[in-house]
């Protein structure tokens, strides 16, 4: 099959893993398998936990998975659950990328930039890099000492030198459109031939001795070893890789094909809906996933086919992985993962990836299932007992991985579903013996096309969804041939179209001798190609194809020499190269031009989602910044412009701070995306800068020597801070600030109790009022010393006429002010230090400094040993004087 399949053109030196796609002209359905996200950067930093010497090769139950916000990869241990190394890729700018792994070596492609860089995982280095064609289109398979890069759409598949990423011998070529690209377990590379109906299996030449690659052509090319027959021509065909072989779904008649060795086996399946199939499937059953009604089929080794529903709503699920007898479906809208029984076919777990903000890719891969969201810190790990393990990607916890999680998705409304509508624009064009139909899709009405059915000549054809144009041979020249298409979905067969009349003819126009295709930053295609010798008849018009992974469509017809491609009939992102045939005025066609050269249709980008603007707490007059990344639209995103107020930055990250703004100002906050055709539409938040803050006092209430101050604080949007002052007496800190307990005050003593609130803005203040209680103690004297019934209280001794009341805080007769009778009631102030009193003739058990401030001819002073104060006679609830 090889040498009978040509190509103008060779791959541009390198592809990416990205598993299947089913591509349309429009609405085109994407699957990547191991989407991550940035890369183009040469260097590397290693982050965290050890030095590059210790990042050794993927080994031990461990996988490499990519962090789109952090730009980095981070190797997870698939027995512990947790991230041993991470390396960081600079520049990457949260590209999409592709990730395939051995133990020694790690492959990444960047879908924006189509760059595919080769990391030596023992040294952590970049240590060779090649271009590609950007987009979905492109994919790198690794396995082993083998790299390979598949071109799906000129159908070019190249051998690398997976050190030096350098051409190992002659591309193998087959007709544009293939699909497929991955390793079997016996290390095939198997391709997908839709135009042919045909599965190829490919092996890897070998590398040269030292790390120059092969070059240039020279060493020995890799083969195509098999080529099996698995369908009709122009059926759509997807593949999934097995231990041994290959299982390739046949999504025009729903029958699942497989080869192992020299056994191959056809069953038919009953699908509502268009199936998938994972890249890669480990074990004997093959798992076919039918996303529009949430199905399930488990086709054995032996042909037994066994169907299962996955819980939940909606038509976004990514194809079942099977693994250690359960089988493992992700749906990407709620970033749940659903594990059901292989067995009962009952649901048995679920993973929830917090906040995943997209993909969730699952790998199976040393005995482990490793379950990635690129767009999260998070990841799972699940072993063969199906125990999980949660991942944290960002082991040093760094501020703002995650985008803001999105709201939650709305219920899944019920769409109309009903037959499908009869196919637009059918022509057909003449050729020698033989006719091309072509025709523009179909509306689905709620349940996906499944395959297209042309009658004509007696014969009926059916076509891929994605093929729709057809090439009718063994017609008689000189006789009238008249076409109908109709579409087909899960509620059956749409109305007919015909196409116009043709009469086959020997006389057919050249085909034109090359096409090129030019994106344009307005979302169109430019397509253009020399005037074609129409052999003695005038050419009418040109008949455009678009080629893409595993699908061919028309995408046009022109009486000039070009045409221009409407903006958003192609997938923005994706890549299409074009062929051309050329229609005489007697309706009489050419056979195909060559194909053009690949581009990747782009337009402006699409707003951000997730947008969210909040008040920076601790900083005045600034906003923060933060979203999810704008869908690219074909381009990658070259920065955000962030507009508050007036105010413009420009950011290549997805967040930002807006300064410089007024003191509790409402904010509205516009970001927009900008990519290589212009600035994309804006996405809105509003957000309010710190005020100061606003306090108010709704309680003060006191006892004797404390008071409790209640309030409320409007923090202003800030982080405040609290203090309570009383009159006279220093600030205390209200931690909490909405009370504080003031301790140390004088009883019988109005006090004003100022709050004060600060944060980023400045302060707001806030008084309250309240008078401390009275505090009372008595005068008291003991009985003298054992056997002495002298009180040394009153007259009964000289110069003892009670208890003395001093105007200083020592025994000074000179400052007597007078004395106080044992049990006379005296109001108390507050407490200082003076001369000790050897109080035992009055007390034996307050011998002390302290001496009372009492009401007393005045404010005056008596011993503490000399009253006992109300409450417990506590000198400590008294404040120092």
């Amino acid at each position: 099959m090889g040498d009978n399949h040509n190509s103008d053109e060779s791959v541009g030196s390198g592809p990416t893993t990205t598993p299947r796609r089913r591509s349309r002209l429009r609405g085109g359905l994407v699957t990547i398998g191991t989407v991550g996200v940035l890369v183009v950067a040469m260097g590397l930093t290693v982050l965290g936990l050890g030095a590059a010497d210790n990042a050794v090769a993927s080994h031990d139950a461990s996988a490499w998975l990519w962090s789109a916000a952090k730009s980095e990869l981070a190797r997870v241990n698939g027995i512990t659950g947790r991230v041993d190394t991470r390396t960081q890729v600079p520049g990457a700018r949260s590209h999409p990328m592709q990730v395939v792994q051995t133990d020694r070596m790690l492959l990444l492609r960047d879908l924006n930039t189509g760059q595919v860089s080769s990391l030596d995982l023992a040294t952590l280095q970049i240590v060779a890099t090649t271009k590609t064609t950007p987009g979905l289109g492109v994919n790198v398979a690794l396995q082993g000492d083998a790299a390979f890069v598949v071109d799906a759409v000129q159908g070019v598949v190249r051998q690398l030198d997976p050190r030096s990423l350098t051409p190992i011998g002659e591309p193998v070529h087959y007709p544009p459109g293939i699909t497929g690209g991955s390793f079997d377990g016996d290390g095939q590379l198997w391709i997908a031939v839709p135009s042919e109906g045909t599965v190829s299996a490919i092996t890897a030449g070998p590398l040269p001795a030292t790390n120059n690659g092969g070059g240039g052509g020279g060493g020995l090319s890799p083969k195509q070893v098999r080529t099996v027959a698995v369908a009709e021509p122009s059926h759509d065909l997807v593949v999934s890789t097995l231990d041994n072989g290959v299982a390739v779904l046949d999504r025009t008649t729903n029958t699942l094909t497989t080869v192992r060795g020299d056994e191959q086996r056809k069953v038919p399946l009953t699908l509502s809906g268009p199936g998938t199939l994972p890249a890669r499937t480990t074990g004997p059953v093959v798992a076919v996933t039918v996303a529009e009604d949430r199905q399930v089929l488990l086709v054995g080794a032996d042909g037994g086919v066994r169907q299962f529903k996955v819980p939940g709503e909606g038509t976004q699920l990514s194809p079942a992985v099977a693994w250690a007898g359960r089988i493992y479906c992700s749906d990407p809208t709620t970033g749940v993962i659903y594990s059901l029984d292989t067995a009962t076919g009952q649901p048995a777990d679920k993973i929830e990836v917090r906040n995943a903000n997209g993909p969730l890719e699952l790998e199976v891969r040393e005995n482990h299932l490793f379950v990635n969201a690129p767009n999260s810190a998070t990841a799972h790990v699940v072993d063969d007992k199906h125990q999980v393990r949660v991942v944290d990607k960002y082991t040093n916890d760094i501020l703002g991985g995650d985008p803001p999680p999105p709201a939650p998705p709305a219920p899944p409304r019920k769409p109309t579903v009903g037959k499908p509508s009869a196919p637009r624009g059918v022509t057909a064009a003449a050729g020698d013996a033989q006719a091309r139909v072509s025709w523009r899709p179909a509306s689905a009405n709620g349940a996906a096309i499944t395959k297209y059915v042309v009658k004509g000549a007696d014969r009926t054809f059916e076509v891929g969804a994605n093929q729709r144009s057809l090439e009718v041979t063994g017609l008689v020249n000189g006789e009238t041939y008249r076409f109908s298409v109709h579409a087909v979905n899960a509620k059956g067969a749409g109305p007919e179209a015909t196409s116009n009349p043709v009469v086959p003819t020997s006389e057919v126009p050249d085909a034109p001798a090359s096409v090129t295709a030019q994106p344009r930053p307005d979302g169109t295609v430019l397509v253009k190609w020399p005037a074609a010798d129409g052999q003695g008849h005038k050419i009418a018009k040109y008949s455009v194809t678009a080629v893409s992974p595993g699908a061919n469509a028309p995408a046009g017809e022109s009486t000039r020499t070009e045409l221009v491609v409407p903006a958003g009939e192609l997938e923005y992102g994706t890549q299409y190269a074009f062929t051309v045939v050329a229609v005489s005025r007697t309706g009489a066609g050419s056979k195909s031009s060559p194909i053009s050269n690949s581009v990747v249709p782009f337009n402006k980008p699409d707003a951000p989602t997730n947008l969210r603007a909040t008040t920076v707490a601790g900083q005045p007059g600034a906003i923060s910044v933060v979203w999810s990344p704008a869908k690219e639209n074909g381009r990658e995103i070259t920065k955000y412009v962030v507009e508050a107020n007036g105010r413009k930055i420009e950011v290549t990250d997805t967040r930002a701070t807006v300064t410089g703004l007024g003191d509790g100002q409402n904010v509205t906050v516009k970001v927009q995306a900008v990519n290589e055709a212009g600035s994309g539409p804006a996405a809105t938040d509003t957000a309010r800068t710190v005020a100061q803050p606003q306090v108010t006092v709704t309680g003060v209430t006191v006892d004797a020597t404390s008071a409790t101050i209640r309030f409320t604080v409007d923090a202003g949007g800030g982080e405040p801070t609290c203090t309570v002052t009383p009159s006279g007496k220093s600030a205390v800190n209200a931690p909490n600030c909405s009370s504080l307990r003031v301790t140390g005050l004088t009883p019988s003593t109005k006090y004003t109790f100022t709050v004060t609130a600060r944060n980023a803005a400045g302060n707001g203040t806030a008084t309250g009022t309240g008078t401390t209680t009275d505090l009372w103690g008595t005068a008291t004297c003991n009985n003298g010393a054992s056997g002495d019934t002298a009180t040394y209280c009153d007259r009964d001794r000289d110069g003892r006429n009670g208890n003395e009341i001093f105007s200083v805080t020592r025994q000074d007769n000179d400052k007597q002010v007078g004395w106080a009778k044992p049990g006379t009631r005296l109001k108390a102030y507050c407490k200082a230090s003076g001369e000790h009193i050897d109080s035992y003739i009055y007390n034996d058990q307050k011998a002390s400094t302290w001496w009372v401030r009492v009401e007393y001819k005045g404010r005056n002073y008596i011993p503490w040993a000399w009253l006992n104060l109300d409450g417990g006679d506590n000198i400590s609830a008294l404040p120092t004087c």
